[in-house]
């Protein structure tokens, strides 16, 4: 048991490690964001990188937090956690259903956050920007800010604004984004600024937008999120990252799948026998 719980957290941090790299990667996140997951064990708590970059973060900067945004353990000394974090903490608070979030400032959302144009779904993969995005701002409940959410007061405010829904523009600020478990939140993050570059194109062509009717939209976002196609965006964004040479290393290998193939080896005599028939 202590040995299969092990094995769930040490591939936990690495997934998550490969998240974050891949939302760097894909040019979704920049040198300022962050990617959390709920623990995979232990609801009350999540996990998430010490303040790096998301596009150098390994499995080893992983630690866990308390739903307060507080670590579990003292982080070593010389390493500090994301001045954000009671974004994530608050979320996971608020919303049982969520157990994967990102925070980031995609320039193709900027210009939504700034004006607060309505973001529509304008394709399939558009879906999964949800029914509506809501918006959050700071200065409704805290007037003037340095526009960071640092306090445990002001993640709570955000993860009221985000509601039941899956994504939130931050007036002048970016966006967070939240998912059930890391895939998908990983898919979402990227469709949705996918998204918003294009509707940002087709204004730019000053021609009348025609976003997706509800039941398109309802219809995608279920086919999306199938098992299916969830691994293929997976694999293709996983191996384009092996091949700009950023994969992190140190996948661990399934306790399970190592102990099947102990039993499965044959023993002593049985060794033995197998020679002599050969």
């Amino acid at each position: 048991m202590a040995d299969n719980l092990a094995q769930n957290l040490a591939k936990a941090r690495h997934d998550l490690a490969v998240a974050n790299r891949i939302v760097a990667n894909e040019g979704i996140i920049d040198a300022f964001g962050h990617v959390s997951m709920r623990h995979p064990t232990r609801p009350d708590r999540y996990l998430i990188s010490r303040s790096r970059s998301p596009e150098v973060v390994e499995a080893s900067d992983v630690y866990e937090y308390t739903l307060d945004s507080e670590p579990v353990t003292p982080l070593p000394a010389g390493i500090r956690g994301y001045g954000e974090l009671v974004i994530h903490g608050e979320i996971y608070k608020a919303r049982p259903d969520v157990n994967a979030v990102a925070h980031h400032h995609s320039m193709a959302f900027l210009p939504f956050c700034n004006s607060g144009e309505e973001l529509l779904p304008l394709y399939h993969m558009g879906a999964q920007i949800g029914e509506k995005v809501p918006f959050w701002d700071s200065r409704d409940e805290f007037g003037d800010t340095c526009l960071l959410v640092l306090k445990p007061e002001e993640g709570a405010s955000l993860a009221r604004a985000l509601g039941p829904s899956w994504l939130v523009l931050m007036r002048r600020h970016g966006a967070t984004v939240a998912a059930k478990n890391l895939i998908e939140l990983v898919f979402r993050s990227i469709y949705s600024v996918r998204n918003a570059e294009l509707q940002l194109t087709c204004k730019a062509q000053g021609q009348h937008l025609s976003p997706l009717t509800p039941g398109e939209a309802k219809m995608a976002w279920d086919r999306n999120l199938e098992p299916r196609p969830q691994a293929r965006a997976w694999e293709y964004w996983s191996t384009r990252l092996k091949k700009a040479g950023e994969y992190p290393a140190g996948a661990p290998k399934a306790a399970s799948k190592v102990r099947s193939r102990a039993a499965s080896a044959p023993r002593g005599g049985k060794r033995l026998a197998l020679r002599k028939k050969r």
